[in-house]
């Protein structure tokens, strides 16, 4: 900061020169990371053969969501448009085989998945075991970017891992990085426990604070690879929530040891640490949903795979000669620094020819978000990321084309919640203002029974995995508590679905007219929220249920639209109730929203606790090793 007279290029010279004093970091071994000239196609590091049999697979995850589709669309033109299609019937039309079509590719993906976990016993979606044979023999750094977080559950997550690497063959190859990005009040809390607690663990953890935040995180992990990536051959990228186990650490490094062409591997975490209801009925449905849908991904995805920021392993040379990401011409939203960094720089290792793969892993973990607004407002930064790329699918020369059509389906995926509202606006419209009687453009019985079927058929495939194994099952509490959960999950669903799709078109048309999304430290922690500051925030999800009420009684429509229209009016109500502790506690004790103990319980680590003692000196205290 500037003082008196001083420049303020000097003060921040100052200030960074005196944030360096408290580094404690190995000897630098610099790595070039050049900045990616999109406009032109850069020389491939390894060939890309072509693969009919992956090629095949997609072909036929594609067919299965388009052939539904097809027949959703004769039937609709065997009930409207006998006499030739309107405009707004094409509209509607249009609206309604487009989102079709979208299910139909999640039921085909979590099918595919279903059957590869079940009849395949997931064999070829998670990594190999480790051999005693093959010692590790690359170093791998482990990176933990922070950016204004609670530093004493950060230090308690990385004294899991350590001990968890302790006991894993090729452990010691193995190194943490703290790379904050916090701000001065905070760093100065950080690099003080630190100091305390360092000597608490058995192997290298570093740690450093840039005073300037340049590129947010991927320019955090950029200026990590510029000054010591030449030292370590794999990078362990994690988030400041994230836990993985060192058995998972290890088998990931020894899979890129045995493959050299692979620059990503890509772990499915789940979520763990959910204290309000709200989050441990996410967690619950990540748990028991998630596995079938990530299996069928990773099954078509092949060496295309994505990435998502954390819980991967990345090869450190690859990534510095594939990823320097420019900053884009113009203001934001669409230019600036690139938000969503992570499925861009997967596309960009695969457009050099790395491969980047996906797998499942029972112990990587991600917490969640405690309360809706607190995913809305996450959900909000993610849209305007993935709107960016929508330039740069034509911008950059080389892409391949999976990895721009993962890209495109990352930014459609948040044009879907305006289209489920305009196709609700011309239906009721339409009948309202005479052009179709009101249930002329609804779907026949069984149009809605295949629609149903491709809604809720991966949670029921999701439940006949589960009770498949024994021990998922207890897991889950046994059939009946997972039933229960799995009824409550769906009644929370329906309720939440047209407020998530409210939220989201509010925010897509905000970030398309220039109003772009803060990118500050995340709201991990949250114990309920006052219904009037609930009720102000979704003032506009009120009003739209109020108008929405008044077009359906006009139309004739008010049962079918029933749902969304009850959604909207319990928002506040929903929100407030579930970001609670308390009732997520209760949730616990009557065994709703169940799941199995993380990997550490069930093995016996605890994290060590740190803990500011009662006082003004902010010193930590290392207290013992149980909960």
């Amino acid at each position: 900061m500037g003082n008196g007279n001083v420049p303020a290029a000097d003060a921040a010279a100052g200030e960074k020169s005196m944030a360096q004093a408290f580094e404690q970091v190995p000897a630098e071994r610099p790595l070039a990371m050049p900045e990616q000239d999109f406009a032109s196609r850069p020389a491939l590091t390894f060939p890309r053969p072509f693969n009919i049999d992956i090629w095949a697979r997609r072909l036929l995850v594609v067919l299965l969501a388009l052939i539904p589709a097809a027949m959703a669309a004769h039937e609709m033109r065997r009930t409207i448009g006998l006499d030739g299609i309107s405009a707004m019937e094409g509209v509607y039309l249009a609206l309604f085989i487009s989102l079709f079509a979208w299910i139909a590719f999640g039921f085909a993906t979590a099918t595919i998945g279903f059957l590869l976990l079940t009849v395949g016993k997931g064999r070829s979606v998670t990594p190999r075991p480790l051999r005693a044979s093959e010692p590790l023999q690359g170093t791998t750094a482990i990176l933990l970017p922070v950016c204004n977080e609670d530093f004493l559950g950060v230090l308690g997550r990385l004294s899991i891992m350590e001990r968890s690497l302790a006991q894993v063959m090729g452990g010691e190859r193995f190194e943490f990085f703290i790379l904050s990005d916090s701000n001065a009040d905070n760093g100065a809390h950080e690099r003080s426990a630190y100091l305390e607690m360092r000597r608490s663990f058995s192997r290298p953890v570093h740690y450093r604070r840039r005073t300037l935040n340049i590129g947010r995180k991927p320019g955090n992990i950029a200026e990590w690879v510029q000054r010591f990536g030449g030292g370590y051959d794999y990078m362990v990228v994690l988030d400041a929530d994230s836990v993985m186990s060192g058995q998972t650490m290890a088998r990931l490094a020894a899979d890129m040891e045995r493959h050299p062409h692979v620059g990503l591997i890509q772990t499915v975490p789940t979520v763990m640490g959910a204290s309000t209801l709200f989050a441990r009925w996410q967690q619950f449905a990540s748990r028991l949903f998630g596995p079938i849908s990530a299996a069928g991904m990773i099954w078509w995805a092949g060496s295309e795979g994505m990435f998502w920021g954390h819980n991967a392993i990345v090869r450190v040379r690859a990534f510095a000669e594939s990823c320097g990401l420019p900053e884009l011409p113009g203001r934001a939203p669409f230019g600036g620094h690139i938000m969503s960094h992570d499925m861009l720089e997967a596309a960009l290792l695969r457009r050099r020819g790395w491969d980047v793969h996906m797998v499942t892993a029972d112990d990587s973990f991600e917490e969640f978000p405690p309360s809706m607004p607190d995913l809305f407002t996450r959900d909000r930064r993610w849209c305007q990321g993935n709107i960016q790329h929508v330039p740069l699918l034509v911008k950059i020369a080389g892409l391949h084309p999976v990895s721009r059509f993962q890209l495109l389906v990352g930014a459609s995926a948040y044009c879907t919640s305006p289209m489920w509202l305009a196709l609700m606006l011309v239906v009721l419209g339409g009948a309202a203002s005479g052009l179709w009687p009101p249930a002329a453009v609804l779907p026949s019985g069984a149009l809605l029974g295949v629609t149903a079927i491709l809604l809720f058929g991966p949670k029921i495939l999701s439940i006949l995995w589960a009770m498949a194994d024994p021990a998922r099952r207890i897991g889950f509490g046994g059939a009946a508590r997972m039933t229960r959960g799995v009824i409550a999950d769906i009644a929370l669903s329906i309720l939440m679905a047209p407020v998530a799709m409210l939220t989201q078109t509010i925010n897509l048309f905000g970030i398309l007219m220039g109003r772009k999304s803060s990118w500050n430290g995340q709201t991990r922690d949250r114990d309920g929220m006052a219904i009037h500051s609930a009720i102000w925030l979704f003032k506009w999800h009120l009003l739209l249920g109020v108008g929405l009420t008044l077009l359906a009684m006009r139309a004739g429509a008010l049962g079918w639209t029933m749902p969304v229209i009850a959604g909207l009016f319990a928002a506040p109500l929903l929100a407030a109730l579930t970001a609670r502790k308390d009732l997520g506690r209760r949730a616990e004790e009557n065994g709703l929203f169940q799941v199995a103990v993380p990997w550490w319980r069930a093995q016996g680590y605890r994290p060590l606790r740190f803990r500011w003692p009662t006082g003004d000196a902010r010193q930590p205290v290392v207290a013992a090793n149980d909960e």
